[in-house]
This record gives structure tokens, C-alpha cells and sequence, in this order.
């Protein structure tokens, strides 16, 4: 849709965050694609504009600040907007998304590019959250970390999703079992140090063989540091969820097959937990649900693609999940 000038109010949005940022707002912008935000490039600078109701970019903007120059984060030059439309300007570091260049590099340049992303994750798994830093709205999982009892709404989600059409109520609570009885390999939660959270390799920039950044901390938060690895396994099984849609065609899970076990061998305190597997089944059925709320089906799920999230969490309950498969690769 174009204002009376004939730009896009997309276009508007980002020449405004601009101008807000004191920069010149006229020169050439080149929109990039983006899972979550609207996104546009100049020269010299990235624009990140959040249409959410909430202000995740401010948030974003604070722990920016918090974090060591290890993990390569963008510097921001500015930052505004109102509730609902926020936004935010960083300089723009060379690289591509490395989700966007993967079935390009060869496998010498793929396992290069995890231990790189290690080095930066263990930066980032060393920082603690800076004080008073905002609460997060609507994370992409739901275990509560920041309770006595985080299993708590993943159950109440189990419930109210065991009423939706189309589902198999036996299969929500054969999964509300496995919660209740796996809930113990939580302990210790660690919730002083910083997570990621959203480990897309969208997320990672890529430039002539070197990671240059690890961007997007929209959903950063204090937790455990093996909730960056359930969301790293998960972008491998599933790459097609986790890519902008224009990389969805030449994106597959064969290419992404030998990360975890490359992952592994870099960062082999990701999988040091005696109930490893155990800890990331609670982490797929935490996430799977909350997606199976908002994306529910709407036909008889035997039509569903495979990557559905019934198909996903029916798998982690039956045991024939990609974790399963993982677990038997990496022990």
C-alpha cells in the first residue's frame, strides 16, 4: 500500500526512523527480508521497525549495551517510536544472513562458521542481563523461568489445546504426562546469565569466511545456556521454519545434518547435563505447544505437513522426534 507520495508506509517508517536517528532520510534504502520485523538497509546503517504491540526493540536496544564487543553486536545510533510501531537503527556490519549462504559453503567452511558462533554464544552465555532491564512479552516458549513452577503454563496450554479441532486429546495428555514426569530435569535452572534465545541462523552475519555478528536479541532473557541449544536443533530439523521466505526453496535439512554434532564437539557444555535429552524434550514441548495455539489446525492433521506443530510435538511424545535422532548421533 503507497501514501499520496508513492512510497510504500513501510518506506515511511523506515525514512522516519531515520530522520529520528538524525540521518539523512532520503538516501537509497534496500528492504531486506526479515522473519519477525520490517527491515530496511542503507550504506551504512540497518532499520528494524517492530509493527508487534509491544516494544521489544527498546528492549532490545538496553541489552545491546550490556554486551562484551566479543559478540560482534551493532552498534545503534538511535532508537523511538510509540507502542506498537517501535524502532531502532544500528550500522550495518558486512555480511549476509549465514541461513541465506549455508548450502553454498563447503563443509570445512560449515564447521569454521559453528566454532566461530560458539566463541560468540559463550560470550553471550557469560553476560548477566542488565538491571532493570524491561520483561519480555509472549517468549517463543512457554516454561516460566521465572517461577518456582516453570512447567506450569506449559501444562494449562496443554489443557486448553487438548480442546482444539482436529487434535487427539490422548496425545495432549500422554504430553502433559511427559511434562509432569520430566519437570525434575529442570533443576538446577540457572537464571542469572544470558541467553540468546532465538539462535536462527538468519540471525548469524556471515562475511568471507568469518562470522561478523550475532544480531537480533529481541527475545534474549536470563535461563539456562541449553535453551540456545533447543532453539539451534530445532533451526536444523526445521530450517524451513526458521528462514525468511525467499531462502525457503533451497533450504533443507540435509545440509544442516552434521551441526549438532560439530555443535557437540565445539561447546560440549551444551550437552553436559545428566538428563540432557530430557531437559530438550520439556524445551520442544514448551515451544511446540504455544505454536500449536497459534497456528492450530485447521484440517484432519494426517493432511498437515510434517514440520506442523502437532506432527513436531506428536513426535517428541512418541520418542521418533529429531532429538531422538540427535541423541543417538552425539553419544
Amino acid at each position: 500500500m503507497r501514501n499520496e507520495g508513492g512510497k510504500t508506509f513501510a518506506e515511511v517508517r523506515a525514512r522516519t526512523a531515520l530522520a529520528g536517528s538524525h540521518l539523512d532520510p532520503s538516501v537509497p534504502l534496500e528492504r531486506a527480508s526479515s522473519v519477525t520485523n520490517e527491515v530496511w538497509l542503507t550504506a551504512d546503517h540497518v532499520i528494524r521497525v517492530n509493527r508487534r504491540s509491544s516494544s521489544r526493540l527498546y528492549r532490545e536496544s538496553v541489552l545491546g549495551a550490556a554486551l562484551p564487543a566479543q559478540v560482534g553486536y551493532p552498534r545503534i545510533v538511535g532508537r523511538g517510536g510509540k507502542h506498537g510501531e517501535d524502532w531502532m537503527v544500528s550500522e550495518r556490519i558486512p555480511g549476509r544472513p549465514l541461513a541465506h549462504v549455508w548450502a553454498d559453503l563447503s563443509p570445512d567452511e560449515r564447521r569454521s562458521s559453528i566454532n566461530q558462533l560458539v566463541d560468540r554464544l559463550k560470550a553471550v552465555h557469560q553476560t548477566p542481563l542488565p538491571v532493570g532491564l524491561p520483561s519480555i512479552p509472549g517468549t517463543p516458549s512457554l516454561l516460566r523461568l521465572d517461577t518456582d513452577t516453570p512447567t506450569e503454563l506449559v501444562l494449562h496450554s496443554i489443557k486448553e489445546a487438548s480442546q482444539l479441532a482436529f487434535v487427539d486429546p490422548t496425545l495432549l495428555q500422554e504430553a502433559a504426562d511427559m511434562v509432569d514426569a520430566l519437570a525434575p530435569a529442570l533443576q538446577p535452572l540457572e537464571r542469572t546469565m544470558m541467553v540468546h534465545g532465538d539462535v536462527t541462523f538468519e540471525n548469524v552475519l556471515w562475511h568471507q569466511g568469518t562470522i561478523t555478528a550475532l544480531i537480533d536479541f529481541e527475545w534474549a532473557r536470563p535461563g539456562p545456556k541449553d535453551l540456545d541449544l533447543d532453539v539451534i536443533l530445532r533451526c536444523v530439523a526445521f530450517p524451513e521454519l526458521h528462514v525468511a521466505p525467499a531462502q525457503r526453496e533451497r533450504t533443507t535439512a540435509d545440509d544442516y545434518a552434521m551441526v549438532p554434532h560439530c555443535l557437540q564437539m565445539a561447546y560440549p557444555e551444551l550437552f553436559e547435563h545428566p538428563q540432557q535429552i530430557d531437559r530438550l524434550r520439556l524445551y520442544a514441548i514448551a515451544y511446540d505447544v504455544r505454536d500449536l495455539l497459534t497456528s492450530p489446525p485447521d484440517e484432519l492433521t494426517r493432511r498437515l505437513p510434517p514440520s506442523h506443530a502437532y506432527h513436531r510435538l506428536s513426535a517428541v511424545v512418541e520418542g521418533m522426534s529429531y532429538l531422538d535422532s540427535i541423541t543417538a548421533e552425539c553419544a
